[in-house]
């Protein structure tokens, strides 16, 4: 194109349009057919300098890294593998048959692209970092734990029944506001050799050899909350229950992702429903911590990151063409034209973001870039018509599409939260797995995986509704606090200090936010 534009500008040449296509494409060892390409080409250039055709000597085809779900399923191997893996444990797991057939590969990656793929994923051939990275009061954390997380929490603890320390109940939720159960979920790993180390030991005993390395692991999924009998989430009847153990290894049961919390969840409902049927309009209020795992949305979900700005015959990766957006009215906003559009180059097609925003009233009259530069705006947060993917990717309807276990509770007819990062203090189950852990210790190594299970169970299970109650109320403690303004280290030292309720008192906050800083 270049050489094909300097032909005809050069006045000495004396070429026309034409015989300067010509021209440059018999310098490039072509005939005609270029020659028509490079009018058509520069034709489209001349009227949309963002328009640079695609030639074929280039790659056109994704690179599977840029796939999400094989990334995850990348790392889940890289996490069985070890914190010392190299780029061959990639190449080997990717000439697994069972690999290739489902990434429709013939032959296996090599190390050199194995380690770009490394790269992409953001890891780095280095040292490890020494010291402690903490994102509590990273300022997005703290935004969505004051705006969105302690504002919902607020609303749904009207509808709770709240106990004190003793399991006294000192709040029901008066007509017409309808009873609201919180359930927590979260994982934890129990090992084999997790066990006390101090004990008192005769002077006649001698020395014993030492277990190397942490002994069979075992993952535990499971629900709770301190409305229900027992704590744990159980049937009515007892018996059945939304605890899963998961072995966790490549070669045990692989590894726990979206679809294992999926099925567990839908489980978590069914047994919650067996003590408050839906037509008792009582409703479950199911939290998360919000881990990739449990992020992962559904093969049609909206998402702006990879649209062309031009119609086309276009799909996500995932192969299944994206969900009607929504209107700011709650209208319907296909995104695809019909397959019985009067234009047969557009019918089935997906419209573009120049299409979707013009059909919103939100293209400028000036038109704008598809993306600034590697999407990475200038200022993001307070300018979001720099670009056409900005712009949309700002839009409500793509803000706030929702996971595929979001939607899945809410479907059922309950209500969900993600609580914020790095705030393990507001899950109370957190201190349940701790009292259980204490438990687990005490009960000497397990014989095999068969008895771990049951040293599992039995210290889950002394775990009583009491403590179950304390540790909720702690972590209401917390949320008050954050209420009030405190931080994380001003927050903590107010539980350190009270124990009594589920709120702080007035003259406690104030003489936090006078001596702790």
């Amino acid at each position: 194109m270049l050489a094909f534009l300097r032909y005809y500008t050069t006045l000495s040449l004396n070429q026309n349009w034409t015989q300067a296509s010509e021209l440059a494409a018999l310098g490039a060892g072509r005939g005609k057919t270029l020659a028509r390409r490079l009018r058509e080409w520069c034709t489209a250039y001349l009227h949309d300098p963002d328009f640079l055709p695609r030639l074929g000597c280039f790659n056109l085809k994704k690179a599977l890294v840029e796939d999400e779900a094989i990334c995850q399923e990348i790392q889940l191997h890289l996490l069985g593998v070890g914190k010392y893996f190299t780029a061959q444990d990639i190449m080997e797991y990717s000439a697994r048959p069972e690999v290739m057939a489902a990434w429709g590969t013939s032959r296996p990656i090599s190390a050199s692209t194995a380690r770009r793929w490394l790269k992409k994923m953001d890891y780095r051939y280095t040292s490890e970092k020494k010291g402690y990275a903490d994102g509590h009061e990273r300022e997005d954390v703290v935004r969505y734990r004051q705006e969105v997380f302690l504002k919902s929490w607020r609303e749904f603890q009207r509808g709770m029944e709240l106990c004190d320390k003793d399991g006294k109940i000192v709040q029901s939720p008066h007509p017409p506001l309808l009873l609201t159960i919180p359930i927590t979920h979260d994982e934890s790993t129990f090992y084999a050799h997790d066990q006390r180390k101090r004990r008192w030991v005769n002077a006649s005993e001698g020395a014993v050899p030492v277990r190397k390395g942490e002994g069979t692991s075992i993952m535990v999924s499971d629900f709770c909350s301190p409305n229900l009998p027992g704590g744990w989430l159980r049937s009515k009847d007892g018996k059945r229950e939304a605890r899963v153990f998961f072995k966790a290894g490549k070669n045990r049961d692989g590894y726990f992702d979206n679809d294992d919390i999926l099925m567990t969840t839908a489980n978590a409902i069914d047994l919650f429903e067996t003590h408050y049927p839906p037509d008792t309009g009582v409703k479950a209020l199911f939290l998360f911590d919000n881990a990739k795992t449990h992020c992962k949305r559904a093969a049609d979900a909206l998402s702006a990151r990879k649209m062309p700005k031009r119609t086309q015959p276009w799909c996500p990766s995932t192969g299944v063409k994206m969900r009607d957006g929504r209107f700011k009215d709650g209208r319907p906003h296909p995104l695809y034209y019909s397959q019985d559009h009067p234009e047969p180059n557009k019918a089935g097609c997906f419209k573009g973001m120049e299409v979707i925003l013009w059909e919103r009233n939100l293209w400028p009259s000036g038109g704008l870039l598809a993306e600034c530069r590697g999407f990475k705006c200038a200022d993001p947060e307070n300018k979001t018509d720099c670009c056409a993917r900005r712009l949309l990717f700002s839009q409500p309807d793509f803000v706030n599409q929702k996971c595929l276990l979001q939607e899945l509770v809410e479907r059922r007819g309950h209500h969900f939260l993600f609580y914020p990062k790095f705030h393990c203090e507001l899950n109370f189950i957190e201190m349940c797995w701790g009292r259980a852990k204490y438990a687990y210790r005490m009960y000497g190594v397990p014989c095999n995986e068969t008895q771990q299970e049951e040293h599992i169970r039995k210290a889950l299970d002394s775990v009583s509704m009491t403590m179950i109650q304390r540790y909720s109320n702690r972590s209401a403690r917390f949320m008050h606090a954050y209420q009030e303004g405190l931080s994380g280290q001003q927050a903590a030292w107010a539980n350190r200090k009270y124990h009594g309720h589920r709120i702080l008192p007035a003259e406690i906050i104030a003489e936090i936010k006078q001596n702790v800083k």
